[in-house]
């Protein structure tokens, strides 16, 4: 069932002159298995919404509905929720601390009473999807590499077998070759086994490049929500918002202008790519 967003609105301060709204009358629908980018300045509300989710902050007003039950019903087991919901933080290596790979990823399960069996078979899966070579798996987790480290701090989460994944800048700090293996590696998550993905970027390029929809933030408002191509192409009220369109979008437009017959609307390599093969084609 999606996840179904009801008028959420988040403040804090104190009531009246002093109270800041950082999630405003928001209302929104995800689908099961969608892929969905979440853009927007700092301070725009991205990292707030994302914890609305996973039950870490308790809106203000409004309903989050999960498996069609509102998360905020008296009854309602949010550690359940957090089980089903996975959140992966910013630099998430930052929260390792077993002594080796292993234990680290068997904690989230053990943590919801799973046996010690049952616990090790999920991390052994968990590991093993996101790519870790099983030589690794009994080495400490301080003596990894950057993406190594956050490969594992993914799995702790998978360990979990959630249904939804949320990624707060999963790539942060990653190097090219490590953006690139990290963002492939959730994208397989979605397709093999129909996750719903949502990741908060800075990166337009990585966005346009994955997700199936963006949404845009400003001022804790759902400012815009469609396709790559639909909200790109509104690249003049991104700046105005201090966003942007990814380079590509900024190059085809420029041809577009000069008169070259090609798509300005392309949103990653591949699409310009094949715009500028068919130019070369046409002659």
């Amino acid at each position: 069932m999606p996840i179904i967003i009801d008028h959420l609105t988040y403040s804090y301060g104190d009531a009246g002159a002093d109270e800041k709204k950082a999630l405003d009358d928001i209302s929104l629908t995800i689908p099961d298995g969608q892929f969905v980018g979440i853009i927007g300045h700092t301070g725009s509300g991205k990292s707030t919404l994302m914890q609305h989710l996973n039950g870490l902050l308790k809106a203000t007003s409004g309903h989050i509905y999960f498996d069609g039950q509102d998360i905020y019903d008296k009854d309602y087991k949010l550690k359940e929720l957090r089980s089903r919901v996975g959140l992966v933080f910013q630099y998430p290596e930052h929260q390792l601390f077993e002594i080796d790979v292993f234990s680290d990823v068997c904690f989230g399960p053990k943590n919801l009473g799973l046996s010690k069996a049952d616990a090790e078979y999920r991390a052994f899966n968990a590991l093993r999807s996101v790519g870790m070579p099983e030589e690794l798996y009994y080495q400490s987790p301080f003596d990894l590499s950057g993406g190594q480290k956050r490969r594992v701090a993914i799995a702790g989460v998978l360990a979990m077998e959630p249904k939804v994944l949320i990624l707060d800048e999963p790539t942060a700090g990653l190097d090219p070759k490590g953006r690139d293996e990290i963002l492939g590696l959730i994208k397989s998550l979605q397709t093999q086994k129909n996750m719903t993905i949502l990741l908060v970027s800075h990166s337009m390029e990585d966005v346009a490049e994955y997700v199936d929809r963006i949404l845009v933030m400003d001022a804790g408002r759902i400012k815009m929500d469609g396709t790559p191509r639909e909200v790109f192409h509104r690249y003049r009220e991104l700046e105005e918002m201090g966003l942007a369109a990814p380079q590509v979008t900024y190059i085809m437009q420029g041809l577009l202008e000069k008169g070259y017959e090609v798509d300005g609307d392309c949103t990653t390599v591949a699409e310009a790519a094949d715009e500028i093969m068919k130019l070369f084609r046409r002659g």
